[in-house]
């Protein structure tokens, strides 16, 4: 390929691009619930995994903890979960959801539904960008 420093020619700017434009949708969405895009990340692992450590978050969200921690006190302060150390290592923090974070499950189940509408693709090509960009991700 010629030009390799041309920007149209890099595959990390529309992703970059469509990252941002994706979690731009996600806003309104969220906004109603009071969440930002990364507290909806965390809301998704605890709603199925109802309790994670600090560090179990971090892994699955490509998030250390200096970035993790004081997004996970903003949604302490807002009831939507709690954070509490674990008795046998002093260490490690486990997070898990209050009520009020459990019941916003029910409300947040149709922001996927809503998000294919929005962005105007099939289920088979975003099944097919899913899997493209998750085999990347396993370098």
């Amino acid at each position: 390929m010629k030009d390799l420093l041309k920007l149209e020619n890099q595959i990390c700017f529309p992703l970059y691009a469509f990252s941002r434009e994706l979690t731009n949708l996600y806003r309104p969405f969220l906004e109603e619930m009071d969440l930002t895009y990364p507290q909806y990340l965390v809301m998704l692992i605890l709603w199925v995994e109802k309790q994670q450590t600090v560090n179990q978050l971090g892994e699955k969200l490509y998030l250390d903890s200096g970035t993790l921690t004081p997004l996970l006190k903003r949604m302490e302060l807002k009831g939507m979960l709690m954070r509490k150390r674990s008795q046998t290592d002093e260490r490690m923090v486990i997070i898990s959801l209050t009520d009020a974070g459990e019941k916003m499950k029910e409300k947040a189940s149709c922001i996927p539904g809503k998000l294919v509408e929005t962005l105007g693709l099939s289920i088979d090509e975003l099944i097919q960008l899913k899997k493209i960009v998750n085999k990347a991700m396993k370098r």
